[in-house]
């Protein structure tokens, strides 16, 4: 889904203190749950911390494109209309797919490991990922990102979603002379991957790592109040379609499809404000690992209990959270997914947000859920029922 916030103070020497303190406001005073979204954005707007529209906010999304390079280059081998017999049919265009693949122009093209980052609903991965493993993670030795900008924000048929996730797997591994490739998705977008993965078995042997950030991959009980403020309007697709036990979940986790297909790590919070139930091995987010890949499934309240990395964290600052980013780098860098014994965890849970990261990058995450709920209410045409199941999954 999209994103909340935390309920922390980001405590930087050169974090300007009144606009902490007045964040510190906005936070501590909202209600927990859906509806603190819609809280939260009015109070933003009212703080003068945020005073744009959604063209503002849509501008935003355009700025990524600035940084990227003119023209996405061929694959080296062919991964359209399939890379495998095994692998499900396109129903986008192949040019569609390549396009949504943003590619900075700091891409080394293979010589540092490829990194896709992959948004969740109502989203663009530069929105998205802009604040935080955007720049966290470029320049680093171990991680070249490149994102994805699915179409319609994601809102659409989330089974069309995640052919974008599938292309983008097999697509930048082609031109990154056919290394394997990372994959770091947030909230829908680990829905997608997971679909992508498992309906494209061709991605499986080059993704290294599955980093999970506030999945949904039971899909979740708040989803349809996303969209209570106008019931007779519908909702959107992708919504829809990420309700507890939806058509599109029930699909995903047959057959083995709530085990990992790669190495993952999954990151989420029991007070997750949009993903519900989201604790214990009762969680939405939580992976079985019956192909043995090995799965790090990390509730951060119970590994930081009563620390600022194991707060208060929202939906959407898992992706600033300080121990999400620790489990992140080291899954990156060693084989299989985050292990908490290679962390430092006294020093990692007394962090309230990821080192490097500071109040712009706060408030750029933060905006994530206004453009969020504006996206949502621009999206048309809305609809009451989900839309039906592709073919290929009907019979696996």
């Amino acid at each position: 889904m999209f994103c909340g916030h935390a309920e922390f103070i980001v405590t930087q020497t050169d974090v300007n203190i009144e606009a902490e303190a007045l964040l510190d406001g906005i936070i501590t005073s909202s209600p927990s749950g859906v509806e603190s979204l819609f809280n939260k954005t009015l109070q933003l707007k009212q703080s003068g911390l945020f005073t744009g529209d959604f063209t503002d906010l849509a501008s935003r999304a355009a700025e990524g494109n600035s940084l990227v390079i003119g023209t996405n280059p061929a694959p080296s081998s062919v991964v359209y209309p399939q890379k495998s017999s095994t692998d499900a049919p396109y129903s986008a265009s192949e040019a569609s797919l390549r396009s949504a693949v943003k590619i900075p122009t700091s891409f080394t093209f293979g010589q540092k490991p490829p990194v896709i980052l992959v948004p969740g609903t109502a989203s663009t991965g530069y929105i998205a990922f802009v604040g935080n493993y955007l720049k966290l993670l470029t320049g680093q030795s171990y991680a070249d990102p490149v994102w994805l900008d699915v179409p319609n924000y994601l809102l659409g048929d989330a089974q069309v979603n995640a052919e974008y996730v599938a292309y983008a797997i097999n697509y930048i591994s082609s031109i990154s002379n056919n290394q394997n490739v990372s994959v770091i998705a947030w909230s829908q977008g680990n829905l997608n991957t997971q679909w992508a993965l498992k309906y494209w078995p061709s991605t499986r042997g080059i993704v290294s790592d599955f980093i999970s950030m506030s999945a949904d991959f039971h899909g979740t009980t708040e989803a349809y109040l996303i969209c209570l403020s106008a019931p007779e309007l519908g909702c959107t697709p992708s919504v829809i379609q990420q309700e507890y036990e939806s058509l599109y979940v029930n699909a995903l986790r047959r057959n083995g499809g709530d085990s990992a297909y790669v190495p993952t790590t999954s990151i989420y919070s029991a007070t997750d404000d949009i993903v519900q139930p989201q604790s214990g091995t009762g969680a939405s987010a939580f992976l079985q690992d019956g192909r043995n890949f090995g799965v790090t499934n990390a509730e951060l309240q119970t590994i930081c209990p009563g620390q600022p990395a194991g707060g208060v964290v929202s939906h959407g600052d898992v992706l600033i959270n300080a121990l999400a980013y620790a489990l992140a780098v080291d899954a990156l860098t060693h084989d299989g997914p985050g292990s908490l014994s290679r962390i430092d965890l006294p020093t990692v849970c007394a962090q309230p947000i990821a080192p490097g990261l500071d109040l712009n990058d706060f408030l750029l995450n933060e905006s994530t859920s206004i453009f969020a709920l504006l996206a949502i209410s621009e999206y048309n045409p809305k609809v009451a029922v989900e839309p039906p199941l592709k073919s290929y999954a009907l019979l696996n």
